[in-house]
C-alpha cells in the first residue's frame, strides 16, 4: 500500500511508492542509514532486511560503506562526499544528532542539528507515484561554508555488475545515448557551465548489465536543476554502487547563516523491473503529472522564422511567411531574432529590447494581428540574459554582465552573461518581458540562451560565489512570475539548441528546442537519447529545407516530416519557396500529424528498435484505444529481409484496424509476432502506420 510509515521501535521510515519501496533508518549514531530501494517490501520485510545488515567493521573494507542517506564529510567515513561544511573555527566534520520527523501527505521531513555548531539540517523524501523526489535544506545561526551541497545519496543493491546509461554530446549532436560498465572509483558527470549543457545532461540509469528494453531491473537517479550541477557515481572494491548529485561545482562553495538558509534541487530516483523502455515510461509519466505546467493540452504545430530568413527581418518577409504557414495548417508562427535594436547580425543590439523601427514602422502590433487574423498564435525570440558589448544597455550599465576586476570579459557568440542574481537585472528584465507580451498580445516565448558563463564575478559582493546558483533561481522566479501574470503565455526552452533541457526548466516551459541540427539522420539519434528521459510532449521537431544547413544532406520531404512527427511537429523552412508539390504534401502531412497527434503528445512510448546505420529503426507510442507506429529506414540494401516490428502496449484480446490499408490484425499477433513494416522502396523511406482498437 503506498505511503510512508515510521517503525518507531527499528527508528526505520519506510516510503512505499505505487512500483518500489525505500526504506531508511538511524544508526547508534543517529546517521540516516539507507536499508533498502527497490521491489516492493512490506514493513515486516523491511525490519527483517535491516537486522541483517552488516555490522560497522573498523578496518581498511567496510562493507557497510555507502550507505549514508546523505553522505557527510566527517569520522572514518570516506565515501564520496554529499555533503562538506566548514565552520568559522576551522572545524571541517559534521557529527549528526536527530531531532524529529513530520510526515504529511506523501512527504517526509527529518530534521537533524550538527551535535555542537548551530546548524540545522533537514532532509525531504517525497512520494510521486512511482517516483521519490529528494531534497535537502540547511540552515545555521553563525555563518557556515558549504563546500558541497548535493540533493541525495542513492544506495544500489549489490550486484555482480553496474551498467551507467546516460547520455554525452556537444552543439547540435546533444542526448547522445552510451551505455557502459560503471568504472571502479569515482565517475563525475556535470556542467560547469552556468546551464545544463550540451555535453551531458543531469541524469544517469543503472542496471547489472543485463537489462534489455523490455526486461530487467532498472534504477534511475535524476537532478531538476538548470545551472551548474555534478552527479558522482562511486563504485567500491567491495562492490556497493552510489549516485550523489546536486547543484555546484568544485571551487563555488555556498555560505549559509542567519536569514540565508540553503535549499538544494530535488533529485528524483526511480526504479523499475521492466526494463528500459518501462524505466523511460515511468519518467514521462512523472513529467506530464508532476513536473509540466500544462500537460494536459496538445502542443501547437509552429513554424519559426529564423531559418527562410536569418537576421534578415521584414514586416512584410513575416507576413508572407505567415500567410503560407496558416495554409498549410500551422497553430503557431513564431518569429525569431532579428526584430529589435539595431539587430542585423549577431555583432550589435542584443539587450536593447525596443522594436526597431525600420523594420517595423508602426511596430510589432500590426504583425501580430494579422497573425491572429490568420487564426494562429503568435510567438517571439526572446535571449533575455544576454547582452552584446555594442548595445546601448551594455554601454548605460557594463556592471551589470558577469566579470572579475582586471580580467577580460570574455565573449562568445560577440555576448556577455547578464548576472540575474543581481536584482535591478532581473528586475529590468521581468519590465520589458512583461510589456512585450501584455502590450503586444504575445502567446508564446522561444527563450533563448547562447552562451555559457565565464568570468562569473561580481564585484562588490561579499558572497560572490552565490551567483552561480541565484542567476538559475532568478530566471525561474521570473518565468513563474511572467506566467502568472499571463496565464495564456506559453513558453519553449532553448540554449543554443539543446543546451538547457532538465526536470527544472520542463517545470516552467511547455516545450525544449531539442537541436540546432534538423538533420534526420541525426535527429533520429538526439531524439533516441532524449526520450529514455524525456517525454514527447515537451520534444519540438522541425521540418525545415533541403539540403540541412549542418550536414548538407538532402532527404525527401516526407521522411524529415515523420521523423519530426514523433515529437512537437514545427516547420522552419523557408516555405515561401517551396515548389507546389511539396506545399501540397506538407499540408496532408500536418493534417496527418494533428490526427495522431493526441497519441504522440499522450501516448507511452514504445522503442522498437534503435537508430542503426543499416535496417529499420521504429518506435510506437500507444493512447488510449489507439497507436502509431513510425518505421525509417535509411538506406535499402539487396536482399536484406525486412523484419516484422515486434509491437508493444496493445490488447491481445482485440482487434487493430489499419484505417489507411484497410486491414485490421490481431493485437496477440501484432505482440507476438509483429507488424510488417511495408516501408517503401529505395533510400530514407519511411512510413507512419495508425492503429485503432475495434471490438470484435
Amino acid at each position: 500500500m503506498a505511503g510512508i510509515s515510521f517503525l518507531e521501535e527499528h527508528r526505520t521510515w519506510v516510503l512505499t511508492g505505487d512500483s518500489s519501496t525505500y526504506a531508511l533508518r538511524l544508526d547508534e549514531d543517529d546517521v540516516p542509514t539507507h536499508v533498502h530501494w527497490g521491489p516492493p517490501l512490506s514493513d515486516a520485510e523491511v525490519v527483517e532486511l535491516s537486522a541483517k545488515t552488516l555490522p560497522w567493521w573498523d578496518g581498511f573494507n567496510d562493507p557497510n560503506e555507502g550507505l549514508a542517506e546523505l553522505a557527510a564529510d566527517g569520522g572514518t567515513r570516506y565515501w564520496t562526499p554529499a555533503l562538506q561544511v566548514r565552520f568559522a573555527d576551522g572545524t571541517r566534520a559534521l557529527e549528526w544528532r536527530y531531532e524529529r520527523h513530520e510526515i504529511t501527505a506523501g512527504h517526509l521531513r527529518l530534521f537533524f542539528a550538527d551535535r555542537h555548531y548551530p546548524l540545522r539540517i533537514t532532509l525531504h523524501y517525497r512520494l510521486r507515484g512511482a517516483v521519490l523526489e529528494r531534497w535537502t535544506e540547511l540552515s545555521a545561526d553563525t555563518d557556515v561554508e558549504v563546500v558541497r551541497a548535493d540533493s541525495a545519496t542513492w544506495a544500489l543493491p549489490l550486484f555482480e555488475d553496474y551498467r551507467l546509461s546516460h547520455v554525452t554530446g556537444r552543439w547540435a549532436a546533444e542526448t547522445q545515448l552510451h551505455r557502459a560498465s560503471a568504472p571502479h572509483g569515482e565517475t563525475g558527470f556535470g556542467s560547469r557551465r552556468g546551464i545544463t549543457g550540451h555535453h551531458a545532461n543531469p541524469w544517469v540509469m543503472v542496471d547489472d548489465g543485463t537489462a534489455t528494453e523490455r526486461h530487467g531491473e532498472v534504477y534511475g537517479v535524476v537532478l531538476a536543476w538548470s545551472g551548474s550541477w555534478r552527479l558522482t557515481t562511486t563504485r567500491s572494491s567491495t562492490g556497493r554502487l552510489t549516485v550523489s548529485g546536486g547543484f555546484g561545482q568544485d571551487g563555488v562553495v555556498h555560505r549559509v547563516g542567519p536569514g540565508r538558509p540553503l535549499t538544494t534541487p530535488v533529485s528524483a530516483g526511480l526504479y523499475t523491473d521492466g526494463g528500459f523502455g518501462a524505466a523511460s515510461r515511468a519518467w514521462h509519466a512523472y513529467v506530464l503529472a508532476h513536473v509540466l505546467p500544462h500537460p494536459g493540452e496538445l502542443r501547437p504545430v509552429l513554424y519559426n522564422s529564423w531559418e527562410a530568413t536569418g537576421f534578415d527581418v521584414t514586416e512584410a518577409g513575416q507576413r508572407a511567411l505567415a500567410e503560407r504557414a496558416a495554409a498549410l495548417g500551422v497553430e503557431l508562427f513564431v518569429m525569431d531574432d532579428g526584430w529589435f535594436g539595431a539587430r542585423t547580425g549577431d555583432h550589435a543590439g542584443l539587450g536593447d529590447w525596443q522594436v526597431n523601427r525600420e523594420r517595423f514602422p508602426d511596430g510589432l502590433k500590426p504583425l501580430v494581428d494579422a497573425v491572429h487574423g490568420l487564426g494562429m498564435r503568435f510567438g517571439i525570440w526572446v535571449e533575455p540574459e544576454m547582452v552584446n558589448p555594442d548595445s546601448d544597455l551594455y554601454r548605460t550599465h557594463p556592471d551589470w554582465v558577469l566579470h572579475h576586476p582586471h580580467r577580460r570579459r570574455s565573449e562568445l557568440r560577440r555576448q556577455l552573461v547578464l548576472n540575474f542574481a543581481r536584482p535591478d537585472v532581473a528586475a529590468w528584465a521581468h519590465e520589458w518581458l512583461d510589456r512585450l507580451v501584455g502590450e503586444h498580445g504575445v502567446d508564446f516565448l522561444k527563450w533563448d540562451m547562447n552562451r555559457p558563463f565565464s568570468e562569473a564575478g561580481w564585484p562588490g559582493e561579499s558572497d560572490q560565489d552565490r551567483l552561480w546558483v541565484e542567476h538559475t533561481h532568478a530566471v525561474y522566479a521570473l518565468l513563474d512570475r511572467l506566467r502568472a501574470d499571463h496565464p495564456g503565455l506559453r513558453i519553449e526552452a532553448c540554449a543554443g539548441g539543446g543546451g538547457r533541457i532538465d526536470l527544472g526548466v520542463l517545470a516552467r516551459a511547455d516545450q525544449v528546442w531539442t537541436s540546432d541540427n534538423t538533420d534526420t539522420l541525426d535527429r533520429l539519434r538526439i531524439q533516441h537519447g532524449y526520450g529514455q528521459l524525456y517525454p514527447a510532449r515537451a520534444m519540438s521537431a522541425w521540418v525545415t529545407d533541403n539540403p540541412n544547413f549542418v550536414t548538407a544532406r538532402s532527404v525527401p520531404l516526407e521522411f524529415r516530416f515523420h521523423v519530426a512527427m514523433a515529437g512537437v511537429l514545427g516547420l522552419g523552412g523557408d516555405i515561401v519557396h517551396w515548389p507546389a508539390g511539396d506545399l501540397a504534401a506538407a499540408r496532408d502531412l500536418v493534417a496527418l500529424y494533428k490526427d495522431i497527434r493526441p497519441v504522440v503528445q499522450h501516448g507511452a512510448l514504445y522503442r522498437l528498435r534503435p537508430p542503426v546505420d543499416d535496417g529499420v529503426t521504429a518506435v510506437q507510442y500507444v493512447h488510449g484505444d489507439r497507436a502509431v507506429v513510425f518505421a525509417y529506414r535509411q538506406a535499402a540494401h539487396f536482399g536484406a529481409p525486412e523484419r516484422p516490428l515486434r509491437l508493444a502496449g496493445l490488447d491481445p484480446a482485440h482487434r487493430y484496424l489499419d484505417p489507411d490499408a484497410g486491414t485490421t490484425h490481431s493485437g496477440a499477433v501484432l505482440l507476438a509476432r509483429g507488424l510488417p513494416p511495408g516501408l517503401p522502396t529505395g533510400d530514407f523511406a519511411s512510413r507512419v502506420v495508425r492503429l485503432n482498437r475495434v471490438k470484435i
